[in-house]
Formats: structure tokens, sequence, C-alpha cells
């Protein structure tokens, strides 16, 4: 575990980067990866360096090298390429989010990357991964707000923020996966 406790796997099926902080998951983030003729690095990876971009390269805004030479974690230039499998080989993240992540990830943060075909990724449900508090994943859609799923669950949004305690109520996107009562 590196310093903070932070821990990426990605799931190459789902084109989904998770970012741990302990046992549970900070967050979700939508991917793009390598194309089948230059396909991601699976194995294990720690993050070797850093670097902020100006942006106007494919790199995007930010750039997080992999201990396997010539790739890293990066933002994009061209955000309807998030998702699909384009990349030589490199993850690609939308610059928001990578901007969100890059201050919270150190040199020697471990990261997984994965196939994704014989494992299942199971939702992080509340603080403890049994989720004692007996609630139900949900993952955010798009155009969802913590209110709006209050209201289509008839819970109350204190509750939902309180099970929550990982998540900004007022910046929630679509792929993140919240726990409801």
């Amino acid at each position: 575990m590196s310093r903070g406790g932070m821990f990426i796997k990605i799931n190459l099926l789902q084109r989904r980067l998770y970012l741990y902080q302990g046992e549970g998951l900070y967050n979700s983030y939508l991917i793009a990866i390598g194309k089948p003729k230059t396909p991601s690095p699976l194995g294990n990876w720690t993050i070797v360096n850093k670097s902020i971009m100006n942006g106007g390269q494919v790199y995007g805004t930010r750039w997080m090298g992999l201990s396997k030479e010539r790739y890293g974690i990066h933002g994009n230039n061209n955000p309807s390429l998030i998702g699909k499998a384009v990349s030589l080989g490199c993850i690609r993240m939308y610059n928001h989010d990578i901007e969100n992540i890059f201050p919270l990830i150190s040199i020697g943060t471990p990261v997984e990357i994965t196939s994704g075909k014989q494992e299942q990724h199971l939702p992080y449900q509340g603080n403890n991964p049994s989720n004692s508090y007996g609630g139900k994943s949900y993952t955010i859609q798009p155009g969802d707000s913590i209110w709006s799923i209050a209201q289509r669950y008839n819970v109350s949004m204190s509750d939902i923020i309180k099970l929550n305690p990982h998540i900004n109520p007022n910046l929630i996107h679509p792929g993140q996966v919240i726990t409801l009562p």
C-alpha cells in the first residue's frame, strides 16, 4: 500500500479505473484503453513519475507514468474517445477526472491492470466492505443528483450523504458508485 493508502485498479473489460483509499472505493472513472494492436499492459505496476501538461497534446493536462516503461495514465485532448479502445496502450481519462485524482496519487502508488474477463468488481458498499449498513449499491447515471436519487428511492438526502462520506454530494458524476439506505 502506498502513502495515504491509495490504490488504482483498472478493469479493461469495463473500461473503468477504480481508485481505492484503504479498503474502500474512493471513486471510479470511465477510461479509454489500448486498441487491440497496442493493448494496455496487464499486470501490477506503480506510479513512477507525474507531470502537469499544457493540454495541447494527446496527453491532456496530466501524466502519471507507470513502472512499465512508456505507459501511463493521462488526460486526453479528445473527450469523445473516452470509453473506447483507441490508445497505444496508455490509460486515458477525462482531463477533469485526472485533475481531481492527480494530487491524491503519490509516486509509488500501486496500479493493477486486469482484463476483467474472469473477475467481478464488487461495488463499494459503505466504509465496511461487508456493508453493515444494510444498504444497496447504486451507480450514478447521467442527469442524477443526490436529490433526484433520494426522491426516486424515497429516502432522505441526509441519509444518502451519511452513508457515503467518500463523495462530495455536489460533485457526483456518472459511473460513481454510492450506497443507498
